[in-house]
């Protein structure tokens, strides 16, 4: 059963069917091989997504398109090129720091693309970077959305491992503020290599400005946050709490949000959130089958005689999943892959929370290297190029997010030190 169910899937990608249809049919083909009651298709699709956690997924959705159009995301950008825009490569720097803000409440690195880069890859053309070179860092920046907590991919991997969604979030922010300061280094040396951005300060807010027109979108991370941490509510209970913020600041305080938009808003937000649901729920039955033919056992045994360390470990499972995040969707790889891989790393002594943040960090590259990442669909709808232009000005983010990716995957300390200290045994 087990090697037709892959078959059809590869089968299914080859001919570029979607990857929840192509999870879907060959979890149909499988039950009908091993004649088994088809009834269990309808079952496990609706136990994989009958958790509560998930429906965080669709309010953080709701949340930063409410975000997009309340002008929030506007604020926030000229918020960071106050603090960062006066040096050179000011702006691209801009971005970056963007992005890592909007994630802390967003949750979602297309969310992120489409609401910065759209105010953002306008403005650096502008300023005279290239197109594709200012639709690569967008796309990269972006990243971040499933990085910095809160995290739709992280809320994934806690339900599929069984493990806090709480520590993942705090987990996450020491990789997240890495890559952004990694980022950030690069985008500056960079520029000075280049000579771009010598006039990105034109146009620039003081702080003090910046951050009192910002004042009330500042203060919705830290609600958010803040709540979770300080035991107010939970992560799930946190995005409705954002959403109610945002449309709060967007319609009352702002105005920018009227009744006609809120349509849109919800719409687009109900399709992204359906998308995300249908990819979960035929995963979760590719992973119930998957899991009763004994392959999660089989593949740990296997990985336990051939990585015999945990340093071999992380380095096999980190080439592996660099190679299915390109293939195949973040969230379904995290609900398939999690309950195989998790617990071979709690064999070899790794943290499972640590091992989550590996997973994420190193499925969320998917989102920005070809043939399927979808940050870059995203960015080039925004900058209004072919996906093959980007490429060349793709590889040396690609090369830092790597970088990133091996400091975080063999020193756990980045990871787990500031979860150790708020969840001190």
């Amino acid at each position: 059963m087990t090697a037709v169910m892959l078959s059809t899937m590869v089968l299914c990608f080859a001919l570029t069917v979607s990857v929840a249809v192509s999870i879907g049919l060959a979890s149909i083909f499988g039950i009908y091989i091993a004649d088994a009651n088809m009834l269990i298709s309808v079952k496990e699709m609706f136990n994989a997504i009958n958790k509560f956690p998930l429906a965080a997924i669709p309010f953080f959705i709701l949340a930063g398109n409410v975000m997009e159009s309340g002008g929030i995301s506007r604020r926030l950008v000229d918020f960071a090129k106050s603090l960062v825009g006066g040096v050179q490569g000011g702006l691209p720097m801009t971005c970056v720091l963007t992005c890592m803000i909007f994630a802390s409440v967003s949750g979602s690195s297309v969310a992120t693309t489409f609401a910065i880069g759209t105010i953002l890859i306008p403005a650096l053309i502008k300023h005279g970077y290239p197109t594709t070179w200012a639709a690569s860092l967008q796309a990269t920046s972006a990243e971040l959305g499933v990085i910095i907590p809160p995290s739709i991919p992280m809320i994934l991997y806690a339900v599929s491992a069984e493990v806090s969604i709480g520590e993942m979030f705090i987990a996450g922010f020491g990789p997240g503020l890495l890559i952004s300061g990694a980022l950030m280094l690069f985008v500056w040396v960079y520029c000075k290599f280049k000579g771009w951005g010598k006039n990105d300060g034109d146009d620039r807010l003081s702080v003090g400005k910046a951050t009192l027109r910002a004042g009330w979108a500042l203060l919705m991370p830290v609600i958010i946050l803040g709540g979770i941490y300080g035991g107010i509510f939970t992560p799930t209970e946190a995005s409705a709490v954002a959403v109610f913020y945002a449309l709060a600041v967007g319609v009352l305080i702002y105005r920018e949000i009227k009744l006609p938009d809120l349509y849109l808003i919800l719409r687009k937000s109900v399709l992204s959130s359906a998308v995300i649901m249908f990819i979960i729920a035929n995963a979760g039955l590719f992973a119930f089958l998957i899991t009763r033919a004994g392959v999660p056992e089989a593949i740990g045994i296997w990985l336990q005689d051939v990585l015999k360390s945990p340093a071999y470990f992380l380095l096999g499972v980190n080439a592996a999943l660099f190679l299915i995040g390109m293939f195949i969707e973040t969230g379904a790889a995290i609900i398939v892959l999690a309950p195989i891989l998790a617990p071979v790393a709690i064999h070899f002594g790794i943290d499972p929370i640590h091992f989550g943040l590996v997973m994420v960090v190193n499925l969320a590259l998917g989102m920005i290297t070809p043939p399927f990442g979808v940050n870059l669909f995203a960015a080039c709808t925004v900058a209004r190029i072919s996906l093959d232009r980007m490429v060349k000005d793709l590889i040396p983010f690609v090369l830092v997010i790597v970088v990133c990716l091996m400091v975080i995957s063999y020193v756990p300390w980045i990871s787990l030190g500031l979860r150790d200290l708020v969840y001190a045994k």
